[in-house]
């Protein structure tokens, strides 16, 4: 004879058993961005992104085949990681947009892995070099070049101060990015160049154990560097609260940069069909107009202009392809001691510093 079931316990069971035999639903994909999907795809084991890829410049809107794919996911892969031509940065913010848009862990995952990749290729001077891991050739050196330091120190301040999208970074980062970027603040304080004591401008790279200005590309010799000078000068002026060793080294960069422009001199750029590369480019005179060399040298602090062979010659002299190929002149500093200085000093109601003695 069957057992007999009360009515009140098959109502239950009736109840209960749905739920107890439906499976679980799948959680739904995150939604994908294609370029910050490469932009993973690309990131080196250290963590940062490299500026080339298979010698050109890094696209991250092409597909990408299996072939490639499975030699970038290789553990054996090259890292080539580098702060070089705005990589590593600007891949950084990149993913960090992406995981606002999308809500994508893994862009946010591997934005903190850049990160972290900054805050380990620092070195305890408080520079960067170029590249990291590979410190071959002039990577090692302490490199300025092109702003590289000086994003990455922004950069770092943002994280520290949760700017933007960068504000879904693990808190926890935030103490550390600030303090790396305290140390390079302080690293870019005392690689102001001196001569004869007096405080100048800066160099593009300097080595990392002597703090010397140093030698890149063999065109690019030891010198003071114009471009990167002001790059320079606007991270130091975007400091909330400057110091008084701050402030000086702004207001006696900026007295070096009036002090050295070349006036009533401009560029011309002209076709030329007789030259190899079908134009060129040469000094002439404009009143009211102002120039300054990208690198003057660091005895005489005048315009310094070398050719492949690290030879310095008169930009008259140099091949064509080097005149027309290069940034030797151009008017970086004009904005920064137009506009740009006067109204930090208004803010900072600092007036011009007095030449130290």
């Amino acid at each position: 004879m069957s057992p007999v079931i009360p009515l009140r316990l098959l109502l239950a069971l009736s109840m209960t058993l749905p739920a107890a035999c439906a499976t679980a639903a799948p959680a739904p994909a995150a939604a994908t961005d294609p370029v910050a999907e490469n932009m993973l795809l690309l990131q080196t084991p250290s963590g940062g992104w490299s500026k080339h890829y298979q010698g050109r410049k890094v696209d991250y809107a092409r597909t990408y085949d299996d072939g490639e794919r499975s030699a970038l996911r290789a553990p054996d892969r090259h890292d080539d990681a580098t702060i070089d031509n705005k990589a590593t940065t600007s891949e950084i913010v990149a993913l960090a947009e992406a995981h606002a848009r999308t809500g994508n862990p893994a862009y946010l995952d591997g934005a903190r892995r850049g990160v972290e990749y900054l805050l380990r290729a620092q070195y305890p001077n408080g520079g960067w070099p170029q590249f990291h891991p590979d410190l071959s050739s002039y990577r090692h050196q302490i490199t300025l070049n092109d702003d590289a330091m000086v994003r990455v120190i922004g950069l770092l301040q943002d994280v520290a101060t949760a700017e933007g999208a960068l504000a879904a970074l693990p808190a926890e980062l935030r103490a550390r990015a600030a303090a790396a970027a305290a140390r390079g603040i302080d690293s870019l304080l005392a690689l102001q160049v001196k001569i004869d004591g007096q405080p100048t401008i800066w160099a593009a790279q300097y080595d990392e154990t002597t703090l010397q200005p140093a030698r890149a590309r063999a065109y690019e010799l030891p010198s003071l560097a114009v471009a990167e000078s002001v790059g320079v000068l606007r991270l130091l002026m975007r400091q909330p609260q400057p110091d008084a060793r701050t402030v000086a080294a702004i207001e006696s960069g900026a007295r070096w940069l009036e002090a050295h422009r070349l006036p009533d001199l401009a560029l011309e750029h002209i076709d030329a069909p007789h030259e190899e590369t079908g134009k060129d480019v040469r000094l002439v005179s404009k009143p009211g107009a102002s120039l300054w060399a990208r690198f003057y040298d660091l005895e005489r602090q005048q315009p310094l202009v070398a050719n492949r062979e690290g030879q310095v010659v008169a930009f008259a002299e140099l091949p064509n392809e080097r005149r027309t190929g290069y940034g030797w002149y151009g008017t970086w500093p004009a904005k920064l001691l137009a506009e740009e200085l006067p109204r930090w000093r208004k803010v900072h109601a600092s007036a011009p510093a007095a030449a130290p003695r």
